[in-house]
């Protein structure tokens, strides 16, 4: 059984250089093209939230005063979230006042 013969996707140079000099090509890279503006919110934050909550992930949350807070985060939204500790009291933070946060 012999291979079927395959026909490239793109087209050939023979193929482009047939098209008259003139014509207009509808092509995303070229550099006049217009682009569409990316989107306001991509959700990738609300995503990694909900990823951690979900596998009750335990977080080191350094505040922008250089306090520390471990815990899983149980919920959040738009200002704040609410951390869980165990041992200590909950906690409700807003996002405003986090410099930065990672996995233990």
């Amino acid at each position: 059984m012999e291979p079927a013969n395959r026909r490239l996707i793109r087209p050939s140079l023979t193929e482009i250089n047939k098209e008259p000099k003139g014509a207009v090509r509808k092509d995303a890279s070229a550099p006049n093209a217009k682009r569409s503006t990316p989107p306001d919110q991509t959700n990738a934050e609300n995503f990694y939230y909900l990823k951690q909550m979900q596998s009750k992930t335990p977080m080191t949350i350094v505040m922008r005063d250089g306090e520390t807070i471990q815990g899983v985060i149980e919920w959040y939204d738009k200002a704040c979230l609410k951390v869980n500790r165990e041992g200590e009291p909950n906690l409700l933070v807003f996002k405003s006042n986090i410099k930065y946060m990672y996995k233990v």
